[in-house]
């Protein structure tokens, strides 16, 4: 499925086809083909109609492909991801979006539904002004806005490791290294595709390609510096995390040393204890406590209450407890 908008004196409008007519030197018109979930009829327009190469078309009908920019004699292909939120509010998904840029012409293929491509293109039928500018502009403004979207699932992620960071250090009887594993998770995905994202743009604002004029690259570069902010952030996102991994980890092995610690002072306690009864239970003749045989179950428990508090305050001199 496709849609295609078209400007030419001034007005824009919404048509159902691309005159090849379009694509000669001297054609007026400035067109946006958007193509959603591209099937064989969508092919044969990229590859009869627009003539684009062969290995890029099979890089826009792939469903994942890493962000990048290249030129194909006076065509500028570009693949972006954009990005949605998960379900249930956790983490993210990203898609792949991409863009063949032409002199008259912008065409975008995407497998999944864009917010920001979506919004630009009911923006480019209510105001003719939009798509005259260009096809550099177009593409400038999608590509803005699909940045522009990253902000909010990063404000997100950081404040999934806020609340992870508060599970970590208060409460210690819940364990939450799945929470943290699938945070890290979702972080690297960010730094992953937000890296080779930031080097496309940073192409586009070099002006390597002529398609790319001076004053579009003024923009272009607005649009890196929020990319390399997100990669900065994406990088001490990982750092923090990493460190909250450590932290819990910390804490787990301090608390089992404190739970082996009450448990060695209670064996080595009940060690002199066990003797004491072994030797008063053995079937000979030992030697009696003052009171006669009903006083001799008192004074062992004495004996033993004895030894028992002097071990503790052994301990607690000794600084163990």
């Amino acid at each position: 499925m496709f849609t295609v908008l078209v400007h030419l004196n001034g007005v824009t409008t919404e048509v159902d086809r691309v005159d090849p007519a379009w694509l000669l030197p001297e054609a007026r018109e400035i067109f946006w083909v958007d193509i959603d979930e591209p099937e064989e009829v969508e092919r044969r327009l990229l590859t009869d109609v627009f003539h684009f190469h062969e290995l890029a078309v099979e890089d826009a009908l792939a469903e994942v492909h890493h962000p990048k920019v290249e030129p194909y004699g006076d065509m500028l292909y570009l693949i972006l991801h954009g990005i949605v939120a998960g379900k249930k509010n956790q983490g993210f998904v990203t898609h792949d979006v991409d863009f063949f840029l032409g002199r008259n012409y912008l065409v975008t293929v995407r497998h999944e539904p864009s917010p920001s491509i979506e919004a630009e293109r009911s923006i480019c039928a209510r105001h003719s002004n939009v798509l005259a500018e260009g096809p550099v502009s177009v593409l400038h403004r999608i590509v803005d806005a699909i940045v522009d979207n990253y902000r909010p699932e990063a404000d997100a992620l950081e404040n999934r490791l806020d609340g992870i960071e508060k599970t970590v250090f208060s409460e210690a009887n819940r364990n939450p290294l799945r929470d943290i594993l699938s945070l890290k998770g979702d972080i690297a995905s960010l730094r992953r595709v937000v890296l080779p994202q930031r080097d496309a743009i940073g192409r586009l604002a070099r002006r390597e390609f002529p398609q790319i004029s001076e004053m579009m690259s003024y923009r272009f570069r607005d649009v890196y510096d929020h990319l390399v902010r997100l990669t900065d952030e994406a990088t001490f996102l990982q750092d923090r995390v990493t460190g909250l991994i450590d932290a819990h980890l910390a804490t787990q092995s301090n608390r089992l040393n404190q739970v082996m610690k009450v448990l060695t002072v209670i064996s080595t306690i009940f060690m002199p204890l066990t003797v004491l009864t072994g030797m008063f239970g053995m079937n000979v003749t030992l030697l009696e406590f003052p009171g006669g045989p009903t006083a001799q179950f008192w004074w062992i428990v004495g004996i033993m209450t004895l030894i028992s508090a002097g071990m503790l305050w052994m301990f607690r001199r000794l600084e163990w407890l």
